[in-house]
Parts: structure tokens; C-alpha cells; sequence
């Protein structure tokens, strides 16, 4: 990093004004992440994405489970009429 060279003190405190600003910035970010992480952990969010989870993966595989069982289902109720 190359070394600035100020030509007045007016400078310095406009550049420590920015600076600080810039802090301040980074510390508001990191409570607000701080916070948002903490509401995230909480036991509701946690079985909601659990459950999300899962709903994601049956939605998406329901039709494939349906053609294997189908068939099973049919040929199950058929017996049952026939009296086997």
C-alpha cells in the first residue's frame, strides 16, 4: 500500500472522517448479521427448514413413488373384490 502524502491537516481529518464513518458502517453490519443469525437458530426456524427440506424432496419425487406403488395399490384392491 503506497503512503499518502497530506498537504494540509484538513485533509487528515476529512480522510479520519471517512474512516471512522466506514467503521461505523461495518460495526452496524455486523450486528444486523449478528442478530439475523441469532433469530435463524432459533428451535421455529430450525424444523421449519427441516421440514421445508422434506417437502421439497417428496414434492418433487411424488410422482415417481406414485408409479411405483400404484400399481401395487391396484392389484391389492382387485384381489380384495375377487375374494383372494
Amino acid at each position: 500500500m503506497e503512503t499518502k502524502k497530506y498537504a494540509s491537516y484538513a485533509e487528515i481529518e476529512r480522510d479520519l472522517e471517512i474512516l471512522k464513518l466506514e467503521k461505523e458502517i461495518n460495526y452496524q453490519k455486523l450486528v444486523l448479521n449478528f442478530q439475523r443469525t441469532k433469530e435463524s437458530i432459533t428451535p421455529q426456524y430450525i424444523v421449519n427448514g427441516f421440514f421445508s427440506s422434506y417437502k421439497e424432496y417428496f414434492s418433487s419425487s411424488y410422482p415417481q413413488i406414485l408409479q411405483s406403488i400404484l400399481p401395487s395399490v391396484i392389484s391389492w384392491f382387485i384381489n380384495k373384490k375377487r375374494g383372494r
